[in-house]
C-alpha cells in the first residue's frame, strides 16, 4: 500500500522506489499493479458522478490534460494543442472553489467540448449558468466572447471576458492542487493499458482525502 501511494503521489521512478525499501524492482512494480486497483475498488464511493451535481448550483468546466510517454502506436492520445500525449478528464467546482466532479479519462487527441458531451453530464444537466473557456463555445454555458473575423472587441465585450476569465481563475487553482498528484502532471512511465485505472484511482485518493 505504502509503495502504491508513493509510487502515485510522486511518480518515482520504481528502482528507485525499490532502493529506498530494500526489494527488487520487479517487487515494486508487482505491488503497483496489485494494489493500484484495490484502492480505486474500495475508494470508488467516495468518487461524485455527473448525475449527482446539482442542477441549481453554478459551476465552472475546464480540460486539463495528464501526460504521458509519446507511444508511437497510440496517435490518438497526441494533443494538438498541448503537443504531447496524455489523457482529458474534465473538472468542474464551484464558484468558491469546491471540487465537485471529475470525468473519466478521454483520449488526449479529442477537444474539450467533446469530452464534456461523452462524459454524460450534459444528459442530466442543464450548463446554462456554468462557465467555461472559449473551448466550450456551442454547449449553451457561459464563455469568453471570441473575436469576430470582420472587427475587434467592443469594448462591453472585452470587459465581459475580463470579468468571465476571473472567475474561471478559481478552476485553475482547483486543477493546480488536483495535480500536486505527480503522477498526473509528469509523464507516466508504466504500460499505457494501465493509465486509465491509474488516473481513476489518483482521483477517487484525491476525493477521499478532501472528504
Amino acid at each position: 500500500m505504502v509503495v502504491a501511494l508513493t509510487y502515485m503521489r510522486r511518480n518515482r521512478v520504481q528502482a528507485e522506489i525499490a532502493e529506498t525499501y530494500g526489494v527488487s524492482q520487479p517487487s515494486i512494480s508487482r505491488a503497483v499493479t496489485t494494489v493500484t486497483p484495490l484502492i480505486n475498488q474500495v475508494l470508488a464511493r467516495f468518487v461524485p458522478t455527473a448525475d449527482e451535481l446539482d442542477d441549481r448550483q453554478q459551476y465552472i468546466v475546464d480540460g486539463t490534460l495528464l501526460p504521458c510517454w509519446s507511444w508511437s502506436s497510440h496517435p490518438e492520445l497526441y494533443s494538438g494543442k498541448h503537443k504531447t500525449t496524455g489523457m482529458n478528464v474534465q473538472i468542474a467546482c464551484t464558484v468558491d472553489g469546491q471540487l465537485r466532479w471529475i470525468s473519466d479519462p478521454i483520449d488526449g487527441s479529442r477537444h474539450d467540448s467533446y469530452c464534456l458531451g461523452e462524459s454524460g453530464v450534459l444528459l442530466t444537466l442543464t450548463p446554462a449558468n456554468w462557465i467555461g473557456d472559449k473551448g466550450y463555445v456551442g454547449n449553451d454555458m457561459l464563455t469568453p466572447i471570441k473575436k469576430p473575423e470582420c472587427r475587434e472587441l467592443l469594448d462591453w465585450e472585452k470587459e465581459f471576458n475580463t470579468q468571465i476569465n476571473r472567475i474561471r481563475y478559481v478552476i485553475e487553482q482547483v486543477i493546480a492542487n488536483f495535480k500536486t498528484w505527480r503522477i498526473l502532471h509528469t509523464d507516466y512511465r508504466r504500460p499505457i493499458e494501465t493509465f486509465r485505472k491509474t488516473i481513476s484511482t489518483v482521483v477517487a485518493l484525491h476525493f477521499f482525502a478532501s472528504a
